[in-house]
């Protein structure tokens, strides 16, 4: 500052260039740097520098959340997902304890006390029981960053198709590459039993889609420092990598697994022989058959017992049965009813569906196999018609769907504003 004028003074407190270390001037008006210093402390307070203050910010905002207890957890799924208790209470708990355990490590970083184990989720259950909904939910009612990964689209390193990493890549994209959010996160592998190996031996020949992916995803699960490339696709010498602890990030698998029912039936049923065998029907052995699984059924499966033994929640979920579609249709917030409700509502037509209509729609997704994920199809096509014509009509006031459109494709009873039914097509 030697080029300054000599007697530049600080307007704030009146000290002279040659009084102080710095002194910044715009024009006329001056201010040296204590009193820079001074409103600084003013309003960050004292020995803070503005990075030190953001980052007190941000922990003091992440150890103040409020996490909710099991019981509110379950609460607030209810509002979104029919049935499913058991499924519910074991996530609600699994996921409660998972980011306990996370909060309690920044607490009592100090502490050499018992290390707690994360517990990762595995969701058994055919297609359409609310798998994937369940861990979306959960990630919304946590606030934290989610991904889901479909397990067959991984090969191992070295082949067409996506590295494991590639998980962890959607996570961070979820939390804008915010790598500390990131470590909180959830990631949802969808369709894991399909990597199962062919057979509970050890396979002789590559299956690079199988039983290597459950090899490559031991660690990422278990806990490790993983190397990310921030544009995706493989890994490569001489490119710049994110970093990312997978320590404290939650993995809840699901998969149809479709036959394992015959392995824990094997297992479970009486081989009695004789008039004083117990006699059981097919359908009371195959209900809630997924309930009595055990480690072993899966490792028999084609999972290997590496990554059984780090997906120590196993919770199975039921098959939906017709009054629990009916529910899905109307009861939970986002119901399939209620968005289409809404959506002739933008058109000023008012959308009702008969009882019997419903209990048929749930029938029909009951034939194909398809639970709840087939109910939107079947509205789609009942109501595609109505969709196209309504918004160039406005004079219909209210769309009725009977049963008869459901099982004999009728379309739907229209009816304007006075009243009276109107035929369209």
């Amino acid at each position: 500052m030697s080029d300054r004028h000599p007697y530049n003074v600080c307007n704030f407190c009146g000290k002279t260039e040659n009084e102080v270390m710095s002194m910044f001037s715009s024009g006329i008006y001056h201010i040296c740097d204590e009193c820079v210093c001074t409103c600084h402390n003013m309003i960050f307070g004292p020995a803070a520098t503005p990075l030190e203050e953001g980052k007190q910010t941000k922990k003091k905002k992440k150890s103040s959340s409020q996490l909710l207890k099991p019981s509110e957890m379950k609460q607030v799924l209810d509002q979104y997902v029919v049935g499913q208790e058991d499924a519910k209470i074991a996530l609600s708990v699994s996921v409660y304890n998972h980011y306990k355990r996370i909060m309690s490590q920044e607490e009592d970083s100090d502490s050499n006390d018992v290390e707690l184990q994360k517990s990762n989720v595995l969701l058994l259950g055919p297609t359409g029981v609310g798998k994937t909904l369940l861990a979306q939910t959960l990630a919304k009612i946590l606030s934290v960053p989610f991904a889901i990964a479909d397990a067959t689209t991984i090969t191992e390193a070295g082949y067409v198709g996506d590295d494991v990493e590639n998980v962890l890549l959607r996570l961070i994209q979820a939390a804008d590459f915010d790598i500390e959010l990131a470590e909180r996160g959830i990631i949802y592998i969808d369709e894991i039993d399909k990597i199962a190996r062919k057979s509970e031996n050890t396979s002789l020949t590559r299956d690079v889609s199988g039983e290597g992916v459950q090899q490559s995803l031991l660690k990422i699960i278990e806990g490790t420092v993983s190397d990310v490339p921030p544009q995706g696709g493989r890994k490569h010498p001489n490119q710049e990598c994110l970093q990312i602890n997978t320590k404290n990030i939650l993995f809840i698998c699901g998969g149809a697994f479709d036959g394992l029912e015959p392995i824990i039936m094997k297992r479970t049923k009486p081989s009695g022989l004789g008039f004083g065998a117990e006699v059981i029907s097919k359908k009371q052995s195959e209900d809630n058959i997924f309930k009595k699984v055990i480690p072993q059924d899966l490792v028999r499966f084609g999972m290997v017992p590496e990554l059984v033994g780090r997906l120590p929640i196993i919770t199975a979920l039921e098959q939906l049965d017709e009054e629990a579609l009916v529910k899905i249709l109307t009861v939970p917030k986002n119901a399939l009813l209620k968005q289409y409700a809404k959506l002739f509502h933008y058109d000023q037509v008012e959308l009702f569906v008969e009882e019997k209509a419903l209990r048929e729609i749930a029938r029909k997704a009951i034939s194909q196999k398809t639970g709840a994920r087939g109910l939107r199809s079947i509205m789609e096509s009942i109501l595609m018609s109505s969709m196209f014509h309504l918004p160039a009509h406005t004079e219909i006031a209210k769309i009725t769907i009977t049963e008869s459109c459901v099982t004999e494709n009728q379309s739907p009873i229209l009816t304007d504003h006075s009243g009276k039914t109107v035929q369209l097509w």
